[in-house]
């Protein structure tokens, strides 16, 4: 049987985070092949990490900058190395291509951090992006990552186009692999069964933290044109600054984690999420989707996930956002063609069948024809001796301090 090693920048929490979500879904498609799978990361477990030997993904505890990582892989001796974000390429990459020369490396990038810290960067700035914001070391560093791979995973077609458009990266080292739904709940509580808007997301990924600020300026102007409604804020690891936000009498909850998305998606009417910047796929959308409730939100909200197909609600970047809001809370036949619209794009866009057999063919035609493949990613060949030079050498000089 096949190997595969993930090293994970942390252990995944499906209930917590899409990233988290994502790597079950990744885990999934190889299990299919009956890959044997091995979790390796250095991270602390939290109370909410998933335990992965529910299904049957052996787990070990790995150290940062330590020679003990080099016995490790070179015993578990994987077919396929798959690394959780750049930083956890860089970190252990060159230490997997030394001992472990011949195995497919792939890097899922979750998202592409650089694009979401350029859009950072303009938006506290309070103007557009230009070029020169991506030209980070965010941006030197993820892409050297990409070249040093044999393949890495992008979740959204704008940062596909992105990357081979504007950065000339070879549709070879690149596959485009979104979140993958298995099935979607058309039997969910009508129109009238539901009251009130919900929020969702993590407190500790600013994107949604900027979401909650600004839901907070829209908020006032929605509660005057429904007075009984309010609006449950969801997230993991609440900060003190948000709870400073809660306020029984205006109808502005935080809420904390969420017990259940399900639970909480099938009583709310409609999900608002004015997402100000950010990269990737947002999970809180597409779930929404999948589970039948329909939604407003930005375009930045919206990016890569409904191609040319109608939005689940609206989308909207202008000063109709509370208009847009109220309209689809009060409008049972909107809301129901919104909900629609939500099951249209998963069915269409994002059904798992579309996607497995693509990315696992490529996985077993990059397997067997890696060493051309390698020949032909002359950047990455560079990259791989100089950076590997560096990245060792510190990381030998760390291990060195340490002990």
């Amino acid at each position: 049987m096949k190997h595969l090693v993930i090293i994970g920048a942390v252990w995944p929490e499906p209930n917590s985070t899409a990233a988290g979500s994502r790597m079950l879904q990744i885990i999934s498609l190889f299990q299919k092949q009956e890959y044997v799978i091995t979790f390796l990361c250095s991270a602390s477990k939290s109370d909410f990490s998933f335990d992965l030997s529910l299904i049957s993904v052996q787990t070990k505890t790995i150290q940062l900058n330590d020679s003990s990582f080099d016995k490790e892989i070179t015993a578990l001796n994987p077919d396929v190395v798959l690394f959780d974000r750049f930083m956890i390429e860089e970190q252990f990459g060159w230490r997997v291509m030394e001992n472990c020369p011949n195995t497919l490396r792939i890097l899922d990038t979750e998202d592409l951090h650089f694009l979401r810290k350029a859009r950072e960067i303009a938006f506290k700035q309070n103007r557009e992006l230009v070029f020169d914001d991506y030209i980070s070391d965010v941006f030197k560093r993820e892409l050297a990552s990409i070249y040093r791979c044999d393949l890495t995973l992008l979740i959204s077609e704008f940062e596909m186009q992105l990357a081979t458009e504007t950065f000339k990266i070879d549709f070879s080292l690149l596959h485009y692999l979104p979140f993958l739904s298995e099935e979607i709940k058309t039997n969910v509580p009508s129109f009238e069964e539901r009251n009130h808007f919900v929020s969702i997301g993590n407190f500790l990924h600013e994107p949604n933290w900027q979401t909650v600020l600004q839901l907070k300026q829209y908020w006032k102007s929605i509660k005057k044109q429904l007075p009984e409604a309010e609006i449950h804020i969801y997230g993991a690891y609440v900060s003190e600054k948000a709870k400073q936000l809660h306020n029984e009498k205006e109808g502005f909850l935080i809420k904390g984690r969420a017990e259940s998305v399900v639970d909480v998606y099938s009583k709310a009417r409609v999900l608002l999420a004015p997402i100000p910047y950010g990269a990737g796929l947002k999970g809180k959308l597409f779930e929404a989707m999948q589970l039948g409730l329909p939604s407003v939100t930005t375009k930045m909200g919206a990016e890569g996930m409904n191609g040319s197909l109608d939005w689940n609600g609206f989308i909207s970047d202008e000063n109709d956002f509370v208009e847009k809001a109220v309209r689809l809370y009060n409008d049972k036949s909107l809301w129901e063609t919104a909900q629609k619209n939500g099951y249209e794009i998963i069915e269409n866009r994002f059904k798992k069948e579309l996607f497995e057999s693509d990315f696992m063919n490529q996985v077993a035609n990059l397997q067997e024809n890696l060493k051309t493949h390698r020949n032909q990613n002359f950047f990455g060949q560079i990259l791989q001796h100089q950076s590997l030079q560096s990245t060792k050498y510190m990381s030998k000089w760390i291990e060195a301090k340490n002990s």
